[in-house]
């Protein structure tokens, strides 16, 4: 597979992150924790059967509102099999896709600060779950993943110790799979 020149080291870029304006970043949060603090939303829609819709706007970081060039919108459904149209990823794909993304985000974010070129980096995820907890019929079994696995496949300057290295940096700086692994409290209530 031939490196894009985003993949490439070039000037204070390494794997397309500004690693420059990255270092800065962490500098300006040493200084003022509080710009650190950032709220994402998500407004949804239900359609039909299982078919909804997020859109995504807007966020707040750095002390202040930020609009998304265009909003995102992002359909849900089940497929047939579920009952339902295969409109969109069903849920639970979704957080698959958001567990890959945040993961493979913070292994390329973190390689680049340490000056490590990927020229290409692929993932395969698969997650395990029983209906019998979504349907209600067993309380002993989770409604969500029994377990999610992830497999990635980095080319890299790196030697194969190092590799792993770098994987499991994704791990253990990503946000969605912090989310994931730990107890974090969801409200869920009638809007007002």
């Amino acid at each position: 597979m031939e490196p894009s020149a985003e993949k490439i080291k070039t000037g204070n870029s390494v794997n397309g992150v500004a690693v420059d304006e990255l270092f800065n970043t962490i500098e300006a949060v040493k200084k003022s924790p509080v710009i650190a603090t950032f709220k994402f939303r998500a407004d949804n829609m239900w359609i039909k059967g299982g078919h909804n819709r997020t859109t995504l706007k807007n966020f707040h970081g750095v002390q202040q509102d930020h609009e998304h060039q265009a909003p995102f919108v992002l359909d849900a459904d089940e497929p047939p099999l579920l009952l339902g149209r295969d409109l969109g990823p069903n849920p639970v794909e979704y957080a698959l896709t958001a567990l890959a993304a945040c993961v493979t985000t913070s292994i390329v974010y973190h390689a680049a600060a340490r000056g490590i070129v990927i020229r290409s980096m692929e993932s395969r995820l698969e997650g395990d779950i029983d209906l019998q907890g979504f349907l209600g019929l067993r309380d002993d079994v989770p409604r969500g993943y029994k377990e999610i696995r992830m497999f990635v496949n980095i080319d890299a300057d790196a030697p194969p110790e190092k590799l792993e290295e770098i994987v499991q940096l994704g791990p253990s700086y990503s946000p969605v799979f912090d989310t994931i692994t730990r107890a974090v409290p969801v409200k869920v209530q009638l809007a007002k």
